[in-house]
């Protein structure tokens, strides 16, 4: 084994096993924090972002965040609202593919840099490129999605949310 690769090794935080059961059910315990991100929620479904936009936006900061069941369920959302199988593979590699529009490459963009906010912020070259995809008024709304998502992730991955048993709800 290389050094650079034991102390690779060392650096790792141990991950627990995808079986272990949720550590805390905070929407029992906390439903006013639930129900104000439903509102969050609630408000940018009814912004007149596409439904697809913010799947994508969904799926792009669960990966980065490294929550399972959050992508398990943006997947099965936006399969049962039409996305293919090929852009849903392509979500964490959006770069490397021509599966997706301009506004939507720019929005993945966004949502990478607002889930990463700490690391370099949102520059002025992205700010640009997005009011050229976007009203302010989206982005404003595009932003709101990202924070309820990275919400939604941190207290998934924090408490162990069970992954694998979410079912799309027929609308």
């Amino acid at each position: 084994m290389t050094e650079t690769m034991e102390t690779m090794e060392t650096m790792e935080t141990p991950v627990p096993a995808t079986n272990e059961p949720q550590r805390i059910d905070y929407a029992t315990l906390a439903p006013g924090a639930v129900k104000a991100l439903q509102g969050v929620e609630q408000y940018v479904r009814q912004s007149g972002l596409e439904r697809s936009l913010l799947h994508l936006v969904k799926l792009r900061a669960s990966y980065m965040n490294g929550c399972a069941y959050c992508v398990d369920m943006h997947t099965k959302e936006a399969r049962a609202g039409g996305e293919t199988e090929q852009r849903l593979y392509a979500v964490a590699v959006w770069r490397e593919t021509p599966f997706f529009t301009p506004r939507e490459r720019t929005a993945l963009a966004w949502t990478e840099a607002v889930t990463a906010i700490g690391v370099q912020g949102v520059n002025d070259a992205l700010q640009e490129a997005a009011l050229e995809q976007f009203t302010e008024l989206e982005l404003v709304n595009l932003t709101m999605a990202v924070i309820a998502i990275n919400s939604w992730n941190r207290l998934a991955t924090t408490f162990r949310r069970e992954v694998g048993g979410y079912a799309v709800m027929r609308r």
